[in-house]
């Protein structure tokens, strides 16, 4: 297992992390991703702590906490051997205050959190959307207290623009709060727009992605092929309303291109997905998630292994996409080369 800086920190985490949204199975869309109890659980951190993954990452909307408290009990007796990131920020409930990041709700789930995954310390707590009704200064003052007390260790994002990023860490800078480190983002071969702007910001302020769904919302699983039906057993079937649209022609010749170079290297089309994104800028970990230890073991085989140039860049060209203004090419990086290196 290869090991990165987590952005700009001394942290080190895995190449590879492992996801914990199928653990629970509460809730239409988390049923739907898979119904892991505490002794399966148990099995497949076994699997990935053997590996070399220390990076285990959660959410306290993931099966409405279950998540969190079946991670929990299958790190029990072990927790110096892993890392845990969860999240807070989305709605857990009906009431005025059950969303957002203001400090009593900051401070409430992170309480909660600590309950659920019984442990005394998060390793990395991410704001799960951007708040436009909490003050900046005061979410990261709160997340300041906290890290002080010992109840986290670093801070991060999830799903933010680049403005709300940027915002957050000059508002950190200015008063001496604990900076993100981490962007909690989707990126696959299917979904790119992360390279437009979040790349770029990341690589400049030392903010590391962590990519979740990396295999594009299960569409780059091997089992969506040009001319095939969708198959039987497929989440795709009651998820595919949550996840970012693809467009299909796009998606078909993407997978063309993941078939190719999967027969060139004896690899699967995941295992392939998944080392073109560990090749990236500022990625410094991949999430992979797994229903059972079949799923779990193939994604774990995405390392230990290179891509070649020349196979990176088809992959590359068959999943580009024109970015929008002012990220297309004559105004970013590829038209001002001398102002921008390229990523």
């Amino acid at each position: 297992m290869d090991y990165r800086r987590l952005g700009a920190s001394g942290l080190k985490v895995s190449a590879l992390s492992f996801g914990t949204g199928t653990f629970g199975g509460e809730g239409p869309l988390f049923s739907a991703w898979g119904n892991t109890q505490e002794a399966e659980a148990r099995r497949l951190v076994d699997i990935c702590l053997e590996a070399g993954v220390n990076l285990f990452d959660t959410a306290d909307v993931y099966s409405n906490g279950a998540s969190e408290t079946v991670l929990g009990a299958a790190l029990k007796g072990r927790r110096t051997e892993a890392l845990i990131s969860t999240k807070m920020g989305l709605p857990t409930g009906d009431g005025p205050n059950d969303a957002g990041t203001s400090r009593p709700r900051i401070i409430a789930a992170v309480e909660a959190a600590l309950r659920r995954l019984g442990t005394d310390y998060i390793d990395l707590l991410q704001l799960h959307a951007f708040d436009a009704s909490a003050p900046v200064e005061e979410i990261l003052s709160t997340l300041d207290t906290l890290v002080g007390a010992g109840k986290l260790r670093y801070v991060g994002v999830s799903n933010f623009s680049g403005w709300h990023l940027m915002k957050s860490l000059a508002t950190a800078d200015r008063h001496g709060y604990p900076r993100y480190v981490a962007h909690q983002v989707y990126y696959s071969l299917t979904g790119r727009d992360y390279e437009w702007e979040l790349m770029p910001l990341g690589q400049d302020q030392g903010v590391g992605a962590l990519v979740w769904s990396p295999l594009g919302w299960g569409r780059l699983t091997g089992q969506i092929r040009r001319g095939v039906p969708l198959p039987a057993g497929s989440r795709l079937h009651a998820t595919a309303d949550y996840g970012p649209p693809v467009d299909e022609a796009r998606l078909y010749d993407i997978v063309d291109a993941l078939e190719t170079v999967a027969e060139e290297t004896g690899k699967t089309v995941p295992q392939v997905a998944i080392a073109w994104l560990l090749t990236r800028p500022t990625v410094s970990s991949v999430i992979i998630g797994a229903r059972n230890e079949a799923q779990l073991r193939q994604n774990l085989g995405a390392v230990g292994w290179t891509l070649s140039s020349e196979q990176i860049g088809r992959l590359s060209a068959a999943s580009a996409v024109t970015a929008p203004y002012p990220y297309f090419p004559y105004y970013r990086q590829e038209g001002f080369a001398r102002l921008n290196p390229p990523l």
